[in-house]
């Protein structure tokens, strides 16, 4: 149940009962604007269209709509079910979330963006070069060294992260970063 219960429902075309989704208008900084939606709809949907894995119920909620709130949660770092009322439910929100990362559509997104990028800039669609960076992160005296280990390069106790980037520092393609013990 959603800690924020809407006032009224209104006829808003959804198919959800109290969702006012399709009639949602973007509010908050963490929305995305009408010119990064006008690039990221076309690509989002190709995207989404690779990744159907069966046939079955038709997304009901707006799909602009269901990626502010994910963009909602991960700026503000709220629990799902804090989403304010204006957003789709929380557990249509949070189960798209996990089709989404599980089938990998944040990963192939981003390297469909990132060619468009590249072709943009004159280059190829995809990198020949690219680049490799750390970072040792230092941990509290507090945590435990299941989780960190010891950089001797720069003597400090901590986790590091890594990145790949190509030659017009776009993150590489694959894990954009990830966490480590060393």
């Amino acid at each position: 149940m959603s800690v924020y219960t809407p006032a009224s429902v209104g006829a808003s075309g959804c198919a959800s009962l109290g969702c006012r989704c399709h009639s949602r208008k973007p509010s908050y900084p963490s929305d995305l604007t009408d010119a990064e939606w006008a690039v990221l709809e076309g690509e989002v949907r190709a995207v989404m269209a690779e990744l159907v894995a069966a046939t079955g119920r038709p997304m009901v909620h707006d799909l602009r709509a269901v990626l502010d709130a994910i963009g909602y949660v991960a700026r503000y770092g709220i629990e799902w079910r804090a989403l304010p009322v204006d957003f789709p439910p929380h557990e249509a929100v949070y189960a798209f979330f996990l089709r989404w990362s599980g089938r990998g559509l944040p990963d192939r997104l981003a390297g469909r963006l990132r060619g468009r990028l590249r072709v943009m800039a004159g280059r190829g669609e995809l990198p020949t070069a690219g680049c490799i960076d750390t970072q040792t992160v230092r941990a509290a005296e507090t945590v435990g060294a299941a989780v960190c280990g010891y950089d001797g390069g720069k003597k400090l106790k901590g986790q590091k992260r890594h990145i790949a980037v190509d030659t017009l520092g776009l993150p590489s393609i694959g894990r954009i970063s990830t966490l480590s013990r060393s």
